[in-house]
């Protein structure tokens, strides 16, 4: 029976047979009861007999989706590890099962190679082909025809449970206004993209086809040098410089590096729900510290948990309230950290849009004992899918970072990297983002007026000065998270604001991003929002 798998090698395609034609039904009929007979035959024991009836019943579906060799080669399988089939029964040659179940011999010969080469079963040379005699007993012998309950799931780890709730939030609607983190790009970034992507991959430079520094590439990290240095005012050398995937992946590397689980940290309250979602995965014990007109309130941290291992920010426009954290407090919060030897994790996200003075410098820039950990990223300022960020660490921590980046998914593309390499060598990112800044800006204040002008006094809303969405109060009465739900049933998508409130007392509010839909959308959409809100009675 070995010898199959040399004579019908070349029969191994797929390729269903149609139904016998009528004047070979009845030759394929005697051919099957010949087959069965010469099963029976062959068999001197009752379970055996079971076995192989079990086999001869199998159901072929001809015009089905899954070839008929499959079809035959999961049938077996199955009665092999249910062990209708016995360890060590001997199975009927190929062209006996073929005319059994009336179909082509190299369908069965397909199916046996499969199982041979998957262990299933063994094949002695002159005697045929067995069911393996080493496959493990079945784990829980069940009675036949039982199977387990769909709905039955393994019991899960906290971690698995923790992941389970992250992936149900992980979906944006990203195509509806007015989802939150979503951008606009111009022709002109189009094409220049365009243009030094064809670059790019005519000359396909020696570094792509190897693992190259799992900090990336020194070209890139050079020019975010420079860039922060001049726009941020943050203190580095390239050498500190971690490309990363964006500002999640920062932050995981971060606590993975500077942590671990049990540790206090302190997160803003309210604050970004991915980060405090992060640390709670990662078994982190969180501070919510209250954030006021002057951003995070230290002292209140340092009543909470003075000890805190680290300190999760973002000084320069707080998520969500967009308010910039007072120097007083930057002062504050150095000094706790030079004391403890905690450390903080600065959150710039957005930086790059302030629509009124000068970009405001990062906390990074003022730290002298080096326990600032600065994170910025590509996505929210050329596209998500960019998948590029930074982070920025002291000189002690370089290797460990880079250890962690590289045991997690080893580097950044080095496409993508050498592309944004270029366009800021070339000067285009800084012209991208003047471009974007003032189109932004114009889209901002759209949205401002509308609400201003069509629900006066049922909500309160400034223009920010920096970011890529806004915060609408809600008047008394009225809520934000029924609002919310209201909303996405007309194809408007809000952030109630109360739902990122830990412990301080959530104000009613929700969240619009403004950045991401040319003015035709946002009109029209904020008429609707407006109507939804008009229309809810205050309770």
């Amino acid at each position: 029976m070995v010898r199959f798998e040399v004579h019908f090698a070349a029969m191994r395609q797929t390729t269903l047979r149609a139904p016998p034609p009528p004047n070979r039904v009845a030759r394929g009929a005697q051919a099957g009861a010949e087959a069965r007979a010469k099963i029976g035959a062959k068999s001197g024991k009752t379970g055996a007999k079971a076995g192989w009836a079990a086999l001869c019943a199998f159901a072929v579906e001809r015009n089905g989706a899954t070839p008929i060799f499959r079809q035959v080669y999961l049938q077996m399988r199955g009665a092999i590890l249910g062990q209708r089939l016995a360890p060590g029964a001997k199975l009927p040659s190929t062209r006996v099962l073929a005319a059994e179940l009336s179909i082509a011999r190299s369908s069965v010969i397909a199916a046996y190679e499969q199982l041979l080469a998957e262990g299933y079963v063994s094949g002695r040379v002159g005697s045929g082909t067995y069911i393996s005699a080493d496959l493990p007993e079945p784990v829980e012998r069940r009675p036949a025809g039982r199977r387990p309950p769909a709905s039955v799931s393994p019991p899960l780890s906290p971690q698995a449970r923790a992941f389970a709730a992250l992936g149900a939030v992980a979906v944006e609607d990203e195509d509806r206004p007015f989802t939150n983190a979503r951008v606009l790009i111009d022709t002109r970034t189009i094409e220049l993209w365009r243009k030094l992507s064809q670059e790019l991959f005519r000359r396909f430079d020696p570094i792509h086809r190897g693992y190259a520094d799992a900090r990336g590439l020194i070209a890139l990290r050079r020019a975010v040098c420079d860039y922060l240095g001049a726009a941020r005012g943050v203190r580095a050398t390239p050498e500190q410089i971690i490309i990363t995937s964006g500002t999640q992946h920062a932050i995981d590397i971060a606590t993975r590096v500077l942590l671990s689980p049990g540790d206090e940290v302190w997160i803003e309250d309210p604050g970004y729900p991915m980060t405090r979602r992060a640390l709670a995965a990662a078994g982190m014990e969180i501070r919510a510290v209250a954030v006021d007109a002057q951003g995070l309130n230290v002292r209140a941290g340092l009543r909470t948990a003075p000890k805190a291992r680290a300190a999760f920010i973002t000084p320069s426009h707080q998520y969500p309230l967009g308010i910039m954290l007072a120097m007083n407090r930057r002062l504050e919060l150095l000094a706790w950290t030079r004391e403890t030897g905690s450390w903080i994790v600065e959150d710039d996200y957005h930086s790059e849009y302030r629509y009124a003075g000068r970009p405001i410098a990062a906390l990074q820039g003022l730290d002298e004992a080096e326990r600032v950990i600065y994170v910025g990223t590509f996505n929210k300022v050329l596209f998500p899918g960019l998948r590029l960020g930074y982070v920025v660490v002291p000189p002690p921590l370089v290797q460990s970072f880079a250890g962690a980046r590289f045991l997690l998914d080893r580097q950044a593309p080095t496409l993508s990297q050498a592309l944004v390499a270029e366009f800021m060598r070339q000067g285009y990112f800084a012209a991208h983002i003047r471009r974007m800044r003032l189109l932004y800006r114009d889209q901002r204040d759209l949205v401002v007026g509308e609400l201003q002008r069509r629900l006066g006094t049922r909500i309160a809303v400034t223009a920010p000065e920096q970011g890529m969405h806004l915060v609408a109060y809600l008047g008394d009465g009225l809520s934000d998270v029924v609002l919310e739900a209201a909303l996405r049933e007309r194809g408007i998508i809000v952030r109630a604001l109360s739902r990122m409130y830990l412990k301080a007392p959530p104000r009613q509010g929700f969240l619009l991003g403004f950045t991401g839909f040319p003015r035709q959308v946002i009109a029209p959409a904020l008429a609707q929002l407006a109507r939804v809100v008009a229309a809810k009675p205050r309770l």
